[in-house]
């Protein structure tokens, strides 16, 4: 998958990532970083595999590595996160990807980056993988801060289930 390499080694990304992980230091809750984006990339692709969608696995490990890369401008900034992240997304993919993913693959994972906060109605099959894989990534149920958090708890994974 050397076109996530490439996204990852991205002056832009390596940017953002650098004052994301800077700034998220001393959060005690659910962070950003790599272990995120991969449990994140992980899951969308065990589910992709499950129910037969058919996408590529380097257009959604390209889509779960952009989807919060915006973090840092929502919490310097006010911009929402999902919002600051399509746009650098749009920048990265256009100079990292080159010929990776076709036009169709680069508009589909920049609709998962801007759609992965929030369920919809007729979501796009990797807007809704991003979407339900960022929020199975979370381990509430086994969180030090899980009285702290903010999520209401019917949207905290208080238990397995669904994650296994």
């Amino acid at each position: 998958m050397h076109v996530i390499e490439k996204i990852w080694n991205h002056p832009l990304y390596a940017k953002y990532y650098q004052k994301l992980a800077e700034a998220e230091k001393e959060r005690i809750f659910c962070c950003h970083q790599i272990g995120h984006l991969l449990d994140v990339a992980r899951i969308a692709y065990i589910q992709n595999l499950e129910q037969k969608l058919g996408i590529r696995k380097e257009v959604i490990y390209g889509a779960a590595f952009l989807h919060d890369i915006g973090k840092y401008r929502q919490y310097t900034e006010g911009i929402p996160h999902e919002k600051a992240s399509a746009e650098i997304a749009e920048v990265i993919l256009n100079e990292a990807a080159g010929d990776a993913f076709s036009e169709g693959e680069k508009a589909s994972i920049l609709r998962a980056v801007l759609g992965h906060r929030r369920l919809r109605e007729g979501m796009e099959a990797l807007e809704k993988l991003i979407y339900t894989s960022d929020k199975l990534s979370r381990n509430c149920f086994a969180c030090k801060a899980q009285e702290e958090c903010s999520w209401d708890a019917g949207r905290k994974n208080s238990n397995f289930h669904g994650l296994i």
